[in-house]
This record gives structure tokens, sequence and C-alpha cells, in this order.
């Protein structure tokens, strides 16, 4: 598959996949091929790209802290972070890049019950 973006292995990462941008890391080479995960990640890398990288992070952090305090448990408040919602409930639409809209991780800033 042709991706706009470099795909690194990096065995060392304890998830599956990283948007760094402007490259995507995924910890084993299996994943290269797995389009779901690329795919996530390529949403991200846009998230990343609209915000000018460091924003991105900096809102990232500040999203997850607060989701932390607010759910008292790091993966609901890792899942419940604005920017992993979006990607999450589209990461199976291998067109959704195509056809997203700017800033889309907006919808996501209501907290989930």
């Amino acid at each position: 598959m042709g991706y706009r973006y470099k795909i690194i292995v990096a065995p060392f990462l304890k998830v599956s996949g990283m948007a760094l941008f402007p490259v995507i890391l995924v910890n084993n080479k299996k994943l290269l091929n797995d389009a779901v995960v690329i795919n996530h990640e390529r949403i991200h890398l846009k998230q990343q790209a609209e915000l000018l990288v460091i924003p991105f992070y900096l809102l990232y952090l500040v999203n997850y802290l607060v989701n932390l305090m607010v759910y008292r448990n790091h993966n609901v408040a890792y899942l419940n972070i604005i920017f992993e919602r979006e990607a999450y409930a589209h990461e199976a639409d291998m067109h959704y890049i195509r056809y997203r809209r700017w800033y889309s991780w907006c919808r996501y800033f209501k907290l989930k019950q």
C-alpha cells in the first residue's frame, strides 16, 4: 500500500502504533500492512498538521489529564481524548481522510457518559 507518510518499525513501542509528525511508528513488522492501525495513525497526522503539531500535543496532554481527573482510570481517560475518539470512530473507514473536514475532532469535545 502506498502511504503519503513514512512508516517506521519501532519494536520498543508499548503500543501498536503512534503518529509522531511526520512519521508513523508501529511496534512490529506485521502492522505495516494493518490498514486499520495505519489509518488510525493517519487521522492523527491530519489532526497534528491542522494544529501545527506542538499545539496538538499540548491539547492532547491537557485533554488526557482532565479526563484522568474525571474518570480516574487511565484506559477510560485515554479512550475519551477527543483526538482518539475521532480516530477510533473512523479508523475502519479507509476513505475518511479524503472527505474529513478540518477540525473534525472538535465534535468530540462533549464528555461521553
